[in-house]
C-alpha cells in the first residue's frame, strides 16, 4: 500500500480528533463521488492500525435516470473491495435537497441500527464546510447555521456521524483518486445549476478564489471550526442559564403545558445568552425551526411591561408577562 500524505493527515486526524475507536463498527455512505471514494479507500487503507469493521451504504433518491446503474456500479466497488453493501431506494419522491438529506440520515441511521453500526461515516470536505457557510449565511442564520458541518454529530443513543475529511479540500480528494486509479461515477446534477448549492461551487466559490483569495475554501472552513467551538460553549453556558430561570417543565410537542421563566434572572445575562434560552425553549414546543422573529418576540419580554404578552406562535402557544415572570403557555395537540 502506498502510504500518501493524506493517509497520514487522516490518520492523525482520526486519533487527535477521537472520532472513533479501536475495532468498531463504521458504516460508510459512498455516492460513487470522488469525497466518498476517497473516504473508503482512507479507511480501508487504515483499517489494519485501527482494527474497524466496514461496511458500505448507497441511498438511491431515484433523481436521476442513471441513479440505478450508479447503486449498482458502488455495489460491485463494494464486492471487489470485500467489504458488506446496503442500498437504500427512495419510494416516494423527494421534492427538495433538505427532504432528500433527512431521508438519507434516515436511511443510513436504519441500516446502522438493524446491522449493529456505531458510527455512519460521510465524506463531508472543507469544500462542502465553505459552501455551507455560505449558503447559510445568505439565508440568514447565526453562528449555528454558520457550523452546521460538525466532526461528529449524534444520530441516535447508539449512533454518531462522523466526517473526517473536513480539513480536506474537494481538489485534494480529486488529486487522491487520480493517484489511486479510483473509478469514480460522475454525478451529473452536480452541474445543474438551478440547485443553489451547485451555483455556489461552480460559480460564487471560483469568483470569490480568482478575486479576493485563492484559498476561500480553507479559510472558511476554518470560520466554522472557530464558530463551532463557540458554540458549544454558548449552548452549554445558555442551558445552564435556561435551568436557573426556569420553573416547571415545558411540554413535548402535542402536550400542553405551563413554563416560567424568571425575568430577573435573565435581565442580568447578556443578550447572546438570553437569545438562546428563548431558542432552545422554542426548539421543544414548534414543530419547525424557531425563526430570528420567533426569538425575537419572546427575549422582547423579559424586559415588557407587565401584563405584555406575544402573539401565539406556530401552534397556539402564547407567552405573556406575569410580574416577575414570562409564562408560556402550549396547548395541547397543536
Amino acid at each position: 500500500m502506498v502510504w500518501s500524505d493524506l493517509h497520514a493527515k487522516i490518520h492523525r486526524t482520526i486519533r487527535s480528533r477521537h472520532l472513533f475507536e479501536h475495532n468498531q463498527r463504521l458504516l460508510v455512505a459512498v455516492s460513487g463521488g470522488q469525497d466518498s471514494l476517497c473516504l473508503i479507500k482512507l479507511l480501508l487503507d487504515l483499517q489494519p492500525k485501527w482494527g474497524w469493521d466496514l461496511g458500505i451504504a448507497h441511498c438511491d433518491h431515484r433523481w436521476r435516470t442513471d441513479s440505478e446503474a450508479n447503486a449498482n456500479h458502488v455495489e460491485k466497488l463494494a464486492e471487489s473491495l470485500g467489504v458488506s453493501f446496503y442500498l437504500e431506494t427512495a419510494t416516494q419522491p423527494l421534492n427538495s435537497e433538505a427532504a432528500a438529506r433527512n431521508w438519507r440520515y434516515e436511511a443510513l441511521s436504519a441500516i446502522a441500527q438493524v446491522n449493529n453500526y456505531q458510527y455512519i461515516v460521510t465524506g463531508h470536505t472543507a469544500s462542502d464546510r465553505a459552501e455551507t457557510l455560505l449558503y447559510n449565511l445568505m439565508r440568514g442564520t447565526g453562528a449555528d447555521g454558520l457550523q452546521a458541518l460538525t466532526w461528529r454529530r449524534t444520530l441516535s443513543a447508539d449512533i454518531l456521524l462522523v466526517r473526517p475529511l473536513l480539513e480536506v479540500t474537494r481538489r485534494q480528494t480529486e488529486q487522491f483518486c487520480q493517484q489511486f486509479h479510483l473509478p469514480v461515477w460522475e454525478d451529473s446534477t452536480n452541474q445543474d445549476v438551478k440547485y443553489a448549492r451547485n451555483r455556489i461551487r461552480q460559480e460564487l466559490i471560483p469568483y470569490l478564489q480568482t478575486n479576493f483569495n485563492p484559498k476561500v475554501e480553507s479559510a472558511l472552513a476554518q470560520t466554522a471550526e472557530l464558530l463551532q467551538a463557540e458554540v458549544e460553549y454558548l449552548e452549554q453556558a445558555a442551558h445552564k442559564l435556561r435551568e436557573e430561570a426556569m420553573e416547571g417543565e415545558v411540554g413535548s410537542k402535542g402536550n400542553g403545558a405551563e413554563l416560567r421563566l424568571n425575568r430577573r434572572v435573565l435581565q442580568i445575562a447578556p443578550l447572546a445568552l438570553q437569545r438562546r434560552v428563548m431558542r432552545q425553549l422554542l426548539q421543544q414546543i414548534l414543530t419547525d425551526a424557531p425563526s430570528f422573529e420567533h426569538i425575537e418576540k419572546l427575549t422582547a419580554l423579559i424586559v415588557a411591561p407587565n401584563r405584555s404578552q406575544t402573539d401565539p406562535f406556530p401552534g397556539g402557544a402564547i407567552a405573556q408577562v406575569q410580574g416577575d415572570w414570562i409564562c408560556l403557555t402550549t396547548t395541547p395537540n397543536f
